[in-house]
């Protein structure tokens, strides 16, 4: 049996990372609106501390690691923003943290990754496996490996971001038709899937992914998990993982209404938007479900939905040249 969070413990992570990550707000676009026919809200988690919505999650989860255990140190694996809520929490909490990060993950990550405190071990995403090089390393020392999503503490911490939406809207007099999440291993989905389903149970929830990595999209589908047949080769650094996890697969394909799909091109001009007109720099993985939503991949006209914009970490020369 799979031990699953619920929505008590979506609850309990927000209380433990009140006070140190930021509760980020809704925005709105009247251009956005317009486009769509939509009441839109955005949930900027590039706001976030660290830039992005990684942050929540780990630092629920590091805040679960017994005092005796922390000497020890964790070891964790992403392309970026992961590895910097790691890094950032174990510096808050005075745990050693080491990071497996893809040698194509952003500059700009790997440095704020090292420069967060973190020792930062490089791998090829198409030829090393690296959950068990973390595996190995964490073996070697006792420490705790902390996944990018499917961890149980994770995705607890990761559903904060839709607890907040629907807390937020209530506070409007506002229940969400539909909330769109940028979707990689789905930790940030299953978890916020829980807390948003708990309150507004009506709500429709979709996963957006890039083109040639819609392994949750056909997933839900085919009603198992299926493999992307690429390692990489998308914008999206951030969401290019190879299947769906099992303990969020677990929760996702019970809640979510349906996986969408967009491209590079719709993803530059997401950024670019993004830019323009709300004045947020946000990464591509982030605006994978402002793509979606600009690229009407739902038709949303009359309703309340939601994108969350999850991450804003990106390189400043990609970052220039998708706004030009």
């Amino acid at each position: 049996m799979l031990e699953l969070p619920t929505a008590a413990d979506v609850a309990d992570a927000a209380r433990a990372i009140s006070g140190v990550a930021l509760r980020t707000p809704l925005i709105t676009s009247p251009e956005l609106d317009a486009i769509t026919g939509a009441r839109v809200f955005l949930k900027p988690e590039t706001l976030q501390r660290t830039g992005s919505f990684k942050f929540r999650g780990a630092y629920n989860r590091l805040s679960r690691i017994p005092d005796d255990h922390k000497s020890a140190g964790v070891v964790a694996m992403s392309s970026g923003n992961h590895a910097l809520g790691v890094a950032t929490a174990a510096k808050l909490l005075g745990i050693r943290a080491t990071n497996l990060m893809p040698i194509d993950s952003p500059a700009t990550k790997r440095e704020r990754t090292a420069a967060a405190g973190a020792e930062v071990v490089l791998f090829d995403r198409e030829k090393d496996d690296r959950v068990a090089m973390a595996h190995a390393i964490a073996k070697e020392r006792g420490a705790v490996v902390v996944p990018p999503y499917d961890d149980f503490f994770i995705m607890a911490g990761q559903g904060t971001v839709g607890r907040e939406i629907v807390e937020d809207l209530g506070k409007l007099n506002l229940t969400p038709d539909a909330v769109f999440f940028p979707c990689g291993g789905g930790g940030l989905l299953a978890g916020s899937a829980l807390a948003i389903h708990e309150q507004a149970p009506s709500t429709d929830l979709y996963s957006v992914e890039p083109e040639e990595f819609d392994d949750h999209a056909r997933s839900f589908i085919a009603g198992e998990r299926l493999a992307n047949h690429k390692a990489s080769g998308s914008l999206c650094d951030g969401l290019l993982v190879s299947t769906p996890g099992e303990l969020t697969f677990s929760i996702n394909k019970r809640h979510v209404a349906g996986g969408l799909v967009v491209s590079d091109d719709e993803v530059r001009r997401a950024v670019a938007f993004a830019f323009r007109e709300l004045k947020l720099v946000v990464e591509p993985s982030g605006t994978a479900a402002l793509a979606a939503l600009l690229g009407k991949r739902i038709d949303v006209r009359g309703q309340t939905v939601v994108a969350v914009l999850t991450g804003g970490n990106v390189d400043p020369t990609l970052f220039a040249n998708l706004i030009s």
